[in-house]
């Protein structure tokens, strides 16, 4: 440490105990008041972390600054999406050289056609310190298109609507919503889930008739179960709007003729707890994707319109105990199915009658292979993207007859220095304390020599049945180039080995995702990949739980530790019903009111566990109008950690005052955050260029 870092005093935050009782167990948190987000006290601690954070990465500020350029300098700033055709119209998204945001727009018919702006977002986003427009949705005739904005980043959008004949946005504004939303067939009708005020919770589903105030707006379908969410939309074959309603669980749909958007909404098969579903519809039938029958993995079945309950569902694709069943794309002419087998994506293209199947062929030992955007239904072209840790990102157009490729774009990545050649990955395997084999997926420069001296970054997520796949991103080649190699840990709680990955990682079964992290991290040292000194770790949100337990049950094996929006107050946010997503969450970490998921839920929790020992050098981040991970659990446990920890290494705390969950809205501004990520790995290995 820098002689003049020593004399930065790291802030302190006042102890105010507040004694916390259930079933009978008491726990005393000395920092709850962290919780008043109005109080000035609070805004003031978090700037004086903001202001100590700053101070001690003054000297790495040129570093980061050339990290930024360097990423920056990678990307190539006048890019456009590859067009999409859907309803006579080629839809395309587009950047322009110095500007952070994108600008939709599209062409009548043809490419050549001249282009019709859609929405410019360099110019919508001006004065904010955060935009996000999504939601985008044309009418079937279309003459309008519904779009939603959040300015503040607590994902509450408020619906809006472009009249594309004229230019003019219309009076309406639907506040509190999730962003999506609908129309039906007469172009006049638009459906949409709306939030709760306090927990954010989509929980009704409302309907607007154009010209009229939404304050009037029809109530649909009200979602009571809090553990549950709902959302609208309309199947790919347009004939249906569908309802759909899903804990972590069990799920529900209805549906309803487009052309009916006054009807009633029937439901396809009422919600049996445990058993999920989805459907997609083509001609007469829905197909089902479900686990129903203790198909673990999912299986394919379908069911008559007029007869949509279990008891008419048929097998189409029969449950496997080796392959999980991910998703499916419907053609007139083909089935696409999305399945994964031994931690690998695979494409299965068939015609309807079960004929001529074929997989897709991929010819890596680990990549990334998902159907994009598809919305066309009668056409014999599959549009996928391929990407691996070594390979940029490719979208291609792939014709299911003639069984010809076309790649209609690589990412380009710029800056004249990337070889795909230059880098290697591959996949080795970690034996956990039980005996089980985890699968990590790594990259590196050519050239590597395993003498436990190179620096490695090691990630993972490990929740929700999430699988973060192996993926290119030009950012990481900044870290790949000064001699890191990048691990992804495919840990139990997510779904890479099949649907049982993720039932071993949840509920008390959850410390096995914690463990799994540290026996990888215990098998790149003893295979000389890297040492303590030069091991880092890094997550996000639940990964951010992740890297929290890591810290405190084998702090000796990180030199330092990311934790991005961390959830690491585990008991008492679930015991906390007014919190956004909580009760919905129940499925996941167990519900706190039964002792036996108390317990379990304390004696891993990171907050409840900091203790008086040794810990890594350790950047902690959050934004203070985050909607998912609430701003205060990193603040209560880097003031808890404060207190504790017996070392001097770094404990650095960044809050983002104006952002939420997804950090900084720009396209570029994103980039700033990590470059001070990167810019702390790099300062801890002695590396400032």
């Amino acid at each position: 440490m820098k002689v003049a870092e020593k004399e930065i005093i790291p802030p302190k935050a006042k102890k105010s105990p507040v004694k916390l009782e259930k079933h009978g167990d008491v726990r005393i948190d000395n920092y709850f008041w962290l919780r008043e987000r109005d109080n000035p006290e609070v805004i003031d601690y978090l700037n004086r972390e903001n202001y100590y954070n700053e101070k001690m990465t003054a000297h790495t500020k040129g570093l980061q600054e050339n990290l930024f350029e360097e990423m920056k300098g990678r990307i190539k700033e006048d890019d456009s999406s590859v067009p999409y055709k859907l309803n006579g119209y080629w839809y395309i998204t587009r950047y322009e050289t110095g500007k952070d945001y994108p600008i939709y727009s599209r062409k009548k018919e043809t490419l050549d056609a001249p282009e019709e702006i859609l929405f410019d977002v360099n110019e919508m986003a001006k004065g904010y310190d955060y935009y996000r427009l999504g939601g985008l949705n044309v009418s079937p005739d279309n003459k309008l298109i519904a779009f939603a904005v959040d300015t503040v980043s607590r994902r509450k959008y408020t619906i809006q609507i472009k009249n594309l004949e004229t230019g003019e946005i219309l009076p309406v504004k639907i506040k509190t919503t999730t962003g999506g939303s609908t129309w039906a067939n007469d172009n006049k009708t638009l459906f949409y889930a709306r939030k709760d005020e306090e927990t954010l919770r989509s929980d009704k589903i409302y309907k607007h008739r154009l010209g009229t105030d939404p304050k009037q707006d029809e109530l649909v379908f009200f979602e009571e179960d809090e553990a549950f969410h709902t959302y609208v939309y309309k199947s790919k074959s347009d004939k249906y709007l569908i309802i759909g309603s899903d804990s972590t669980l069990t799920s529900e749909y209805r549906f309803l003729d487009a052309d009916d958007p006054d009807g009633t909404f029937r439901v396809v098969q009422p919600r049996i707890r445990g058993v999920e579903y989805s459907i997609s519809h083509y001609q007469d039938h829905f197909y089902i994707l479900t686990n129903k029958d203790g198909a673990t993995n999912f299986k394919l079945m379908k069911t008559p319109v007029t007869a949509t309950g279990q008891e008419n569902w048929v097998d189409v694709i029969a449950h496997r105990d080796e392959v999980l069943l991910e998703d499916i794309d419907l053609f007139k002419e083909y089935l696409v199915v999305s399945e994964r087998s031994d931690g690998l994506n695979k494409i299965y293209i068939s015609r309807w009658d079960g004929s001529d199947g074929y997989f897709l062929p991929f010819d890596n030992e680990t990549y990334t292979a998902y159907t994009g955007t598809n919305p066309d239904f009668d056409t014999d072209i599959l549009r996928y993207t391929y990407n691996s840790l070594t390979t940029p990102t490719q979208v291609v157009d792939f014709n299911m007859k003639t069984r010809e490729k076309e790649v209609k774009k690589e990412q380009e990545v710029l800056g004249g220095k990337f070889r795909k050649e230059n880098y290697v990955s591959e996949r080795i395997w970690a034996t956990a304390r039980d005996g089980e084999k985890i699968p990590m997926t790594l990259v590196h420069r050519k050239g590597l020599k395993k003498d436990g001296t190179n620096p490695v970054l090691q990630y993972a997520y490990g929740s929700y049945g999430s699988t973060i796949d192996p993926y290119f991103s030009t950012a990481r080649l900044s870290l790949l180039d000064r001699g890191f190699i990048f691990v992804l840990a495919h840990i139990r709680g997510g779904e890479y080995m099949g649907r049982n990955w993720y039932e071993k990682g949840k509920l008390l079964k959850k410390k096995n995702t914690f463990t799994d992290f540290v026996d990888c991290s215990k098998h790149l040292i003893s295979e000389k990949y890297t040492s303590p000194e030069h091991l880092y770790a890094s997550g996000g949100s639940a990964g951010g739980m992740l890297m929290g337990v890591v810290a405190n049950i084998a702090p000796q094996l990180y030199n330092g530790i990311i934790a991005a929006v961390p959830f690491v107050d585990v008991v008492t946010t679930m015991l906390d019903e007014t919190i956004p997503l909580t009760t919905g969450e129940y499925d996941e970490w167990g519900n706190p009111n039964i002792p036996e998921y108390y317990e379990y839920m304390k004696s891993y929790s990171p907050y409840d566990n900091v203790v008086a020992q040794d810990y890594p050098n350790m950047l902690v981040t959050t934004g203070l109008h985050d909607s998912q991970v609430q701003y205060w659990e990193p603040a209560k446990w880097v003031a808890k950690l404060r207190e504790l920890k017996t070392d001097d290494n770094k404990l650095l705390f960044h809050t983002n005052m104006e952002a939420g969950h997804g950090g900084a809205s720009g396209r570029f501004e994103a980039l700033k955050e990590v470059a001070e990520e990167y810019a702390f790995l790099l300062d801890l290995e002695g590396i400032d260029q």
